[in-house]
C-alpha cells in the first residue's frame, strides 16, 4: 500500500552494465507501430501530454526541454542530441542543477507491437531508488496517453517511495 492507501505499482526496471557503467533499464509494449511511439517521444504536442515539450531547432543538436508534468513554471533544461535515428533510437544529454543525465530510447518492432526500452547511465552521485520510480512513473504515463486515458490516472504515490527498495537492490546488485 502507498501512504495515500491506493496499491503500490509494481516496479519493472533493472540496473544493467552499459559500456559506459551501470544503467537503469525500463521497457514498455505497445500495441502500436514504431512511427507512432516515436511520434509519441519526439513530437513536443504529444510529448507534453505525458511529460513535457521541447523548444528550439533540433537540427542544431541542442533543444530546450520544459518537464511541463511537474507544474506550469517548468525550469528549461538543456539537451544535447547525442543521437537521432528516426524512429528507432535517440539519446540526449540533459543539464539540469543536479547534473547530466544521460538518456536514450530505442524502439523495435516486432508482430504489431513497439517495445520500448529506455536507459539512463547513472553516475556516482545519481539514486536509482529514486531515479527509477521516476521513470517507470512517467513511461505508465505515456502507456496512458497512448491508451487514450488521460496522464492524471497514473497517480505518484503509487511509484514513490513503494518502489524504492526494488531500485536499491537492483543497483546493489549491479555494484553500483
Amino acid at each position: 500500500m502507498t501512504d495515500e492507501g491506493g496499491p503500490a505499482v509494481a516496479a519493472t526496471g533493472t540496473v544493467e552494465h552499459g559500456p559506459d557503467g551501470p544503467e537503469l533499464v525500463i521497457t514498455r509494449v505497445f500495441a502500436a507501430a514504431t512511427t507512432e511511439v516515436w511520434a509519441s517521444l519526439t513530437e513536443p504536442a504529444l510529448l507534453e501530454r505525458w511529460i513535457g515539450r521541447w523548444e528550439g531547432d533540433p537540427s542544431t543538436g541542442r533543444v530546450v526541454f520544459l518537464m511541463t508534468a511537474e507544474g506550469d513554471d517548468p525550469e528549461p533544461e538543456e539537451c544535447t542530441i547525442v543521437r537521432c535515428e528516426p524512429p528507432y533510437r535517440y539519446a540526449v544529454d540533459t543539464a539540469t542543477a543536479g547534473g547530466t543525465w544521460h538518456l536514450a530510447v530505442e524502439l523495435t518492432e516486432a508482430d504489431g507491437a513497439t517495445t520500448l526500452e529506455f536507459r539512463q547511465r547513472l553516475g556516482p552521485d545519481d539514486d536509482a531508488a529514486s531515479i527509477g520510480p521516476g521513470w517507470e512513473y512517467y513511461l505508465d504515463r505515456l502507456v496512458a496517453v497512448r491508451s487514450e486515458r488521460p496522464a492524471s490516472t497514473v497517480v505518484w504515490e503509487a511509484y514513490y517511495p513503494a518502489q524504492s527498495e526494488h531500485f536499491a537492490r537492483a543497483a546493489a546488485a549491479a555494484g553500483t
